[in-house]
């Protein structure tokens, strides 16, 4: 049984969300399709389903709903001039709702292939379907329209890790709290699982206890529409602002770009909560909305993105390159471009890992803000990452401790982050302090730091530590198939000295190119890549850069 009324749209006028097309407009895209008519009761799509059409109503009337146990809940009804999909046709997953129709008429039909085609050609078109795609799949977000329920703990690492690789990934969820909501053990009966299962992921059908990232990918379909046989002109490695600028640049120009992420689109910069001294944005965005912008930008275009896949090695013997994935599969391209990052520095601490989850956090998103609210928090660093991450912390803890191993901020942070730490009577500096032990049983529940100018500590019952320190390099999976400097960062263009680029065999006349690595077309961008600039802009404009120099590799 259908719900009689549509879910509520917050983020947009629904003209925007549900516009309704001119005649004119309609005849351009039946001119990419195929008319074709639509009887009462036909289902055009079903969750779930491999292929999804896009389709435009001519006559009569489409229903959009989401089955569900408790009865199909009512997204919207298209009539005519209106059309359907969201964001899942740019990338090829499988869609969250059923379209059937409620009265016979007439559709317009286009494969996912020819919708990109016009997307990108029609600027008119373009702008209203993208628009109405990315409205739409915040409006499923927001009311949790989805194929998926976790079911989990504030207790369990496993869960926040879930919820935050759903989040990332702009995938709506619904969440069951076993720790408070009421029937939760009626639901573990219903599937099955024991509480010691958990986090639990239902999938459709399908029940996941405890799964891996990749595990809750390959359910939903993530990849579905990726043909890993075909040869790419440029495959990037890491979908953070540098990959994705990159992929972006990459589809626009025509080049055939495939980008290999193995969490989330974002990167580091991802995890931040608000970066206000990014071109464009004067009142500052969250990384995860860049992301999701940069994102949705470069499927638009064409570029594919395969998610939770991690590359495990370069095949840098001959050309084209082979990237070969944790799944044991390879993907083979012209140029490669490197955009796997760095990671923060994990504490010098026994029992860190221990804690990795349920009180130690390497990022600071709406999830763990949440977490700790109106509990004291600490933030480990000096940088820009970690003066964001308490200044965001501030607005829902008691207070910020924030313990620096320098004796200040002023060399490491932004002026204006400072200023705000300054102002903020939330937010203590702790300068020359540094962590020295955690405890706690299944949560961190007390933290003990040190006061290198004295030596002396002092323990304190607080329960979230976040970590911002530091960067490491992801650079083990190259195994040697590319020069590095002594901390694992890739060298590249005038950083490669000439006893460099002998030891790697440097076969051409020229010299590297500017991001160029030790092996020819092989590019390094962003905070991977040595003597990098650590700043969002810098690593979008490496990225667009390095497709300037992949043209001229697939022409030499």
């Amino acid at each position: 049984m259908t719900a009689t009324a549509p879910l509520p749209t917050t983020r947009a006028p629904r003209e925007q969300i549900f516009p309704t097309l001119t005649p004119a407009q309609v005849a351009r895209i039946a001119a990419r399709g195929r008319t074709r008519p639509m009887r009462l009761g036909e289902t055009l799509f079903e969750p779930g389903a491999d292929a999804l059409p896009f389709f435009v109503v001519t006559a009569g009337k489409i229903e959009i709903a989401r089955p569900s146990r408790a009865g199909d809940v009512l997204v919207t009804t298209h009539g005519p001039g209106e059309f359907t999909g969201e964001l899942s046709m740019l990338s090829g997953r499988r869609p969250l709702v059923r379209a059937r129709a409620t009265e016979a008429g007439e559709v317009i039909e286009l494969e996912r292939e020819r919708l990109l085609t016009l997307i990108q050609t029609d600027s008119e078109l373009g702008d209203i379907i993208m628009r109405a795609f990315i409205f739409r799949r915040l409006s499923l977000i927001d009311n949790a329209v989805s194929n998926v329920a976790l079911v989990g703990s504030r207790h369990s690492p496993g869960t926040l890790r879930v919820k935050e690789f759903l989040t990332r990934n702009g995938h709506p969820y619904s969440y069951i709290d076993l720790d408070s909501d009421a029937g939760v053990q009626e639901l573990l009966d219903s599937v099955r699982v024991a509480v010691t299962d958990v986090p639990v992921v239902i999938c459709g059908e399908n029940v996941l206890r405890n799964p891996t990232n990749a595990e809750i990918a390959d359910c939903l379909g993530f990849n579905v529409a990726i043909d890993r046989t075909q040869l790419r002109d440029v495959v990037v490695v890491g979908a953070g602002p540098a990959g994705l600028a990159a992929a972006v640049y990459a589809a626009s120009e025509g080049l055939d770009a495939l980008v290999i992420e193995s969490n989330a689109p974002g990167g580091q910069a991802g995890t931040s909560s608000k970066i206000e001294n990014y071109l464009g944005f004067p009142t500052g965005i969250s990384g995860q909305n860049l992301a999701a912008r940069a994102y949705d930008q470069a499927q638009k275009f064409g570029a594919q993105v395969m998610i939770a896949k991690l590359a495990t090695g370069l095949g840098c013997e001959r050309r084209p390159y082979a990237i070969t994935l944790d799944d044991g599969q390879r993907v083979t391209a012209r140029t490669v471009i490197i955009a796997t990052g760095a990671e923060y520095r994990r504490l010098p601490i026994e029992n860190l890992q221990r804690f990795e989850g349920t009180g130690v956090y390497y990022g600071a998103t709406a999830i763990e803000s949440q977490i700790c609210r109106g509990d004291e928090v600490v933030v480990v660093g000096g940088g820009n990452s970690a003066g964001q991450a308490a200044v965001f912390l501030s607005q829902t803890a008691k207070r910020v401790h924030m313990l620096v191993r320098g004796d200040g901020l002023a060399a490491t942070m932004s002026r204006y982050l400072i200023r705000r730490i300054e102002d903020s009577e939330t937010i203590e500096v702790r300068t020359g302090t540094e962590i020295v032990k955690l405890d706690g049983t299944d949560h961190l529940e007390q933290t003990t730091w040190r006061d290198n100018a004295t030596g002396g500590t002092e323990v304190r019952d607080i329960r979230h530590v976040f970590v911002m320190t530091g960067a490491v390099p992801s650079t083990d999976w190259l195994q040697g198939c590319l020069a590095l400097d002594a901390k694992g960062f890739i060298k590249t263009g005038p950083g490669l000295s000439p006893e460099d680029l002998a030891a790697a065999h440097w076969p051409l006349r020229r010299p590297p190119h500017l991001l160029e690595t030790s092996l020819p077309g092989v590019f390094a961008v962003g905070d991977v890549r040595g003597d990098n600039i650590k700043r969002v802009a810098s690593a979008v404009g490496e990225g667009s850069i390095a497709i300037a120099f992949v043209h001229q590799a697939l022409h030499e």
